[in-house]
């Protein structure tokens, strides 16, 4: 029998790309191939499908997003190659504006967003008609959804184009186009009688968009609402308390509570070595977690205790049932005492446990509460959006019961490239490098935080012997030059200063700069955060000129990234260093996409989602990652082209 001949690079480069395609969903997924006769022997996993499906119900819950355009990715190029960026950054930089995240002031235009609801249904109906219901509206409200947000984005394109300039439309916004994820949400509002809402401590307004909020009012019967910030330790206190007063008077009926999620395992370990790493361990604060107790607490006994309606009414009163578990043992909670809890409460009619419900955003940190609430690793946390596939049911105590939703991403008018900052999308997929960074880099300064050399600095001076009659053309002044940063100025600068060139043409990789930098700023590694809207900014907290970045506002303009130094400042505290300590050492030591175990120090306690990473490499290419895969094809194409 002769033998196969080996695939080529193209051939291996077309099947790897094929997979990906097939992975999010972009073609459909190839009939099964025969398998081939004769014994089995060790070869035969070679000839076997590589692209067989491992696991057909996973493929249904991908996240689907729609593609931009062509016209829209070409001016994205044209923008950061030529437009100068920003560097008058005032105080109002960090403030996030109202109508950037979808809370006009025009509410009927913030209503027209909403998420679908559920269809009503019997118990005498058949699954196939269920699904069939629910099929029907799903369809009619994605048409609904997209017609409002295409009247969106032409109106941006509109106020942003010139009167002479082709119609090209706005920034896109992307929100969850899969109906099996929304089928998750509906399961845990279902079941659950309170609704822990997590919110990103760095925008929380982002993540609270009013669809979301519409959809929770209209679960019958009302469900408490509890908004919880997230990384709370990956934002100065002024911040998170200034958002949970914005969040206080926006929303007075929900409670507010903070919350991280990890803490350094051992801070007085030594280090030895540069790029040594530290480790990271789930765990929620004893004072955050009786907050968040006291108000699942207040929040339990407002669902069994009766309304005033039916207080006033004898009748009504006397048939009154609650809805949850009447009898919540909340002190053994708090102490950690599993066994002392009863198995059940109340009378045969009421439910045998309290059940609560967490849902959000892609990225919120929902897995991450979850392990450190339980002080263990219970459920998968990635630093890659939308890891979690299925809601997943975890019994605190044997009384509480908690049910961690799928991050949908919502749909708002918010346009794509906050929607990257605020980590809701994964990089992999992110259609527009250069739209997403040109965004970022007009509130942040990134060039200052990882001290970077304007690329003219390294430009040749060429002596012009040439004899001119009359006025000499004037020369661009290299120092006039470097007072001006583009966006694909910094990409370059930043690629150049690690050493990224591409394969073929040996120029600066700014693909994998913009990836690098993307990844850096989603994970906590360059600090930044939004100030809320409306809630004064007291003295001495911002920096005018830091935009959105954390940089600790108190310390002077001084080079703190040299060798000495950066050792020196590996061995803090993450929460005492400072941006500036942290940024270039550690965007080096993770660009790559290294998911090993440990997390390297200053990175924020949220940095521990590479604890679960190595399970999600098992779904991944031999080779690599599949966010590095496709950052690799990028690279390819751009050579290529």
């Amino acid at each position: 029998m002769p033998r196969r001949k080996p695939a080529s690079a193209k051939q291996r480069k077309a099947q790897l790309q094929e997979k990906r395609a097939i992975k999010r969903g972009d073609i459909p997924v190839p009939p099964p191939q025969p398998k081939p006769h004769g014994r089995k022997g060790p070869g035969r996993s070679a000839l076997e499908d590589p692209l067989k499906e491992k696991d057909p119900s996973s493929k249904r819950l991908q996240s689907a997003f729609l593609k931009v355009e062509p016209a829209f990715l070409e001016r994205s190029r044209q923008i950061a190659s030529n437009e100068a960026l920003s560097r008058s950054l005032s105080a109002d930089a960090v403030i996030l504006r109202e109508q950037d995240v979808g809370l006009s002031s025009d509410s009927s235009e913030a209503a027209q967003l909403t998420c679908p609801r559920r269809p009503k249904w019997r118990f005498d109906m058949s699954k196939k008609e269920v699904e069939a219901n629910e099929e029907g509206l799903y369809k009619k409200w994605i048409a609904e959804t997209d017609e409002h947000i295409k009247s969106w984005m032409e109106s941006r394109s509109l106020e942003t184009s010139e009167p002479e300039q082709e119609d090209i439309p706005g920034s896109p916004t992307y929100y969850e186009r899969n109906l099996e994820v929304w089928r998750q949400l509906w399961r845990v509002t279902e079941i659950s009688q309170i609704m822990l809402v997590l919110l990103d401590s760095r925008c929380p307004a982002l993540h609270f968009p009013p669809s979301l909020r519409a959809y929770l009012a209209s679960l019958r019967p009302n469900r408490p609402l509890i908004i919880v910030l997230t990384k709370a330790d990956m934002v100065p206190e002024a911040y998170s308390n200034a958002w949970k007063i914005w969040l206080q008077e926006r929303y007075p009926s929900a409670r507010i509570v903070k919350a991280r999620s990890y803490r350094e395992h051992d801070p007085t370990a030594e280090r030895k070595g540069q790029g040594q790493r530290r480790k990271f361990e789930p765990e929620i604060g004893e004072d955050e977690l009786r907050e968040l107790v006291d108000a699942m607490k207040a929040a339990h006994k407002e669902i069994i205790t009766p309304s005033e309606k039916i207080r006033n009414d004898e009748e009504k009163l006397a048939n009154w049932k609650p809805t949850a578990l009447v009898n919540v043992d909340w002190n053994a909670v708090l102490k950690g005492d599993r066994a002392e809890l009863f198995e059940h409460g109340g009378d045969e009619d009421s439910p045998e446990f309290l059940t609560i419900g967490l849902i959000g955003q892609p990225n919120v940190g929902k897995s991450s509460l979850l392990n450190a609430l339980f002080g263990a690793h219970k459920v998968k946390a990635s630093r890659t959006p939308g890891k979690t596939k299925h809601f997943q049911t975890l019994f605190w105590t044997k009384q509480i019961r908690l049910v961690d939703c799928p991050g949908l991403v919502m749909p708002n008018y918010v346009p794509m490239e906050l929607q990257v900052l605020g980590a809701t999308l994964p990089i992999s997929q992110i259609p527009s490098i250069p739209s997403c960074l040109h965004f970022i880099l007009n509130i942040l300064p990134l060039e200052r935080v990882l001290h970077l050399e304007h690329p003219s600095a390294r430009a040749q001076v060429i002596e012009d012997k040439r004899t001119w009659r009359g006025d000499k053309p004037a020369r661009h002044d290299p120092e006039q030059m470097k007072q001006t940063w583009t966006t694909m100025d910094v990409l370059t600068a930043y690629a150049t200063k690690k050493g990224w060139v591409t394969a073929k043409a040996g120029r600066p990789d700014a693909n994998r700069a913009g990836n690098a930098l993307l990844r850096a700023l989603a994970e906590g590694r360059i600090r930044w955060g939004f100030w809320p809207p409306g809630v004064p900014i007291p003295e001495d907290t911002i920096k005018p000129s830091h935009g959105i970045w954390l940089g600790h506002p108190f310390s002077d303009e001084e080079d703190i990234h040299s060798d000495t130094e950066s050792e020196a400042s590996a061995d803090r505290h993450p929460e005492d260093r400072t941006t500036d300590d942290a940024t270039e050492s550690e965007v080096e030591e993770h660009e790559d996409g290294d998911d090993s175990v440990d997390v390297v120090a200053g990175g924020g306690r949220f940095g521990a989602l590479a604890l679960d990473d190595q399970e999600e490499d098992e779904d991944e290419d031999e080779n690599g990652s599949e966010d590095e895969d496709e950052d690799k094809n990028r690279k390819q194409n751009e050579d290529e082209e």
